[in-house]
C-alpha cells in the first residue's frame, strides 16, 4: 500500500495530497531565461522599440509557419481583433465560430459591429463540427474563426476546402498550440488566411503577455499595419518579451514530446471504465496540449458535481479545472445567431474539464499521480458530495 493509497482520505477531507510538492510551476525558471535578462540589462535592448530580438522572433516564425507576414502583438486577444480587422470585418457582417470557444473571440466579433454565428462542436473531439459550417454560411458571412482547443485539432483540410469553394477566409486560432502541432503533414496555423498566436503567462511559449498575427496575404497585413500604426504601434510586443520568447524556442520540441507522453499515459491509465473520457484526436494530426480536455461523467463519480470534483483534484495537487462556458449560455440571444440546438456545446458547458499543461511534463509519472488522485476521490465521492466550500 503506497503512502497515498486510495484508502486514505482525500486532501479535501484532510488527508495527505498525492502530489506532496504542490502544483508544477509555470513559467519555468531556468538558466536560459536568467541569461536573457542579464544580456538585456547589459545591452540596453530591453528598453528599445525594435532591435535584434523582435527580428529573430519574426524570422523564426516565418520559417516555422511558412508565413511571410508576421505582426507581433500585445496579446492573443488583440491578435484576433487585428485578424478580423485585416479581413475587413465590420458592421452587419457575420463571423462563424464554434459555440464552445474562448469568450474573447466572441467579444472581438461583437466589438467590430459584426454578428457571431454559432455552430455546434463534435461530441467526441470537442472541436468545431466542420460538417455544420456550410449550413451557417449566409450572404453576410465574412469569415470563419476556428480554434484548436484542449489538445484537440480541427479538421482544417475539410474546412479549408469548404472555405475555398465558398470564397470565405479563415482565421485559425492557434493560441493553445505550439508549432509542433501538425495536421495532415502541415503545421497548425498554416491553413488559415490568417492565424493568431498567444504568449500569455500560462501559455506553452510565454512572455507573460503577447501574441502574433501570421499571414501570407499582403492585403491583410497592410490593413492591420494601417490600423495599428499611430505614430507608434498600438498593440506592441516589446523587445524584452521577444528576447524571452526566442530563448524558449530550443525547448519547444522536447517539452512537446514530454507533454505527448504525459497525455498518452493518462489516457491509457484512465481506460474506459472511469468518469473521464479524453477528447478524441483528429486523424492524421499530431496534437499539442496547452490544456488536456476531457469529458466528465458525474453519474460515474457517484453524482459528485464537476466543480467539487475539480476542487478535490486540485487539493491533491492535480491542476484540473472546469472548461469554458459555452458562448450561447453566457451571452444575450440578441448578440448572436445560432445554427441548430447546440446540444454538444451545451454538454461541454456542463461537463468539460481541462488539465493544465505543466503537469503533463512529468510524463508517465503524471499518469500515476492522476490515477491515484482519481481513485482516492472515487472511493470517497459520497462523502465529498456533502462538502460545502466557499
Amino acid at each position: 500500500m503506497s503512502e497515498n493509497s486510495p484508502t486514505e482520505k482525500p486532501a479535501l477531507l484532510g488527508g495527505a495530497p498525492v502530489v506532496s510538492e504542490g502544483p508544477s510551476p509555470w513559467p519555468i525558471s531556468d538558466e536560459a531565461i536568467a541569461n536573457v535578462f542579464a544580456r538585456l540589462q547589459s545591452s540596453g535592448a530591453w528598453g528599445q522599440y525594435h532591435a535584434e530580438h523582435t527580428q529573430d522572433l519574426i524570422s523564426n516564425f516565418r520559417q516555422q509557419y511558412q508565413a511571410e507576414q508576421i505582426i507581433l502583438t500585445s496579446s492573443g486577444t488583440s491578435a484576433v481583433e487585428l485578424a478580423l480587422r485585416g479581413l475587413n470585418v465590420s458592421q452587419d457582417d457575420e463571423v462563424i465560430l464554434a459555440a464552445y470557444d474562448f469568450k474573447a473571440n466572441f467579444t472581438n466579433v461583437v466589438l467590430l459591429g459584426a454578428t457571431p454565428v454559432l455552430v455546434d462542436i463534435d461530441r467526441e473531439s470537442g472541436q468545431l463540427d466542420v460538417d455544420q459550417v456550410a449550413a451557417a454560411i449566409s450572404s453576410k458571412t465574412k469569415a470563419i474563426l476556428t480554434s484548436h482547443l484542449h489538445g484537440g485539432m480541427v479538421d482544417m483540410v475539410w474546412l479549408r476546402n469548404l472555405a475555398d469553394e465558398r470564397d470565405i477566409p479563415i482565421i485559425e486560432d492557434c493560441c493553445q498550440v505550439s508549432s509542433r502541432a501538425v495536421i495532415d503533414g502541415r503545421v497548425a496555423g498554416s491553413f488559415g488566411d490568417v492565424a493568431v498566436l498567444s504568449f500569455g503567462g500560462s501559455k506553452l511559449l510565454t512572455s507573460g503577455r503577447g501574441g502574433a498575427v501570421l499571414t501570407n496575404r499582403a492585403d491583410i497585413a497592410q490593413r492591420i499595419r494601417l490600423y495599428n500604426e499611430r505614430g507608434n504601434e498600438a498593440y506592441p510586443l516589446s523587445e524584452m518579451q521577444a528576447a524571452v520568447l526566442v530563448s524558449q524556442l530550443d525547448q519547444i520540441e522536447e517539452r512537446h514530446r514530454r507533454r505527448l507522453i504525459g497525455a498518452e499515459s493518462i489516457t491509457e491509465a484512465l481506460g474506459s471504465e472511469t468518469c473521464l473520457r479524453p477528447f478524441t484526436r483528429c486523424p492524421k494530426a499530431i496534437s499539442d496540449y496547452y490544456k488536456f480536455g476531457m469529458w466528465y461523467h458525474e453519474t460515474l463519480m457517484g453524482g459528485l458535481s464537476r466543480d467539487l470534483f475539480c476542487r478535490a483534484m486540485q487539493a491533491e495537487g492535480v491542476p484540473l479545472y472546469p472548461g469554458f462556458a459555452a458562448l450561447h449560455r453566457i451571452h444575450a440571444r440578441r448578440r448572436f445567431r445560432q445554427v441548430g440546438e447546440l446540444e454538444n456545446a451545451s454538454y461541454a458547458h456542463d461537463s468539460v474539464v481541462i488539465l493544465h499543461h505543466p503537469f503533463l511534463l512529468k510524463g508517465r509519472q503524471a499518469a500515476n499521480q492522476f490515477r491515484e488522485a482519481l481513485d482516492k476521490i472515487q472511493e470517497h465521492a459520497t462523502i465529498l458530495k456533502n462538502v460545502h466550500l466557499s
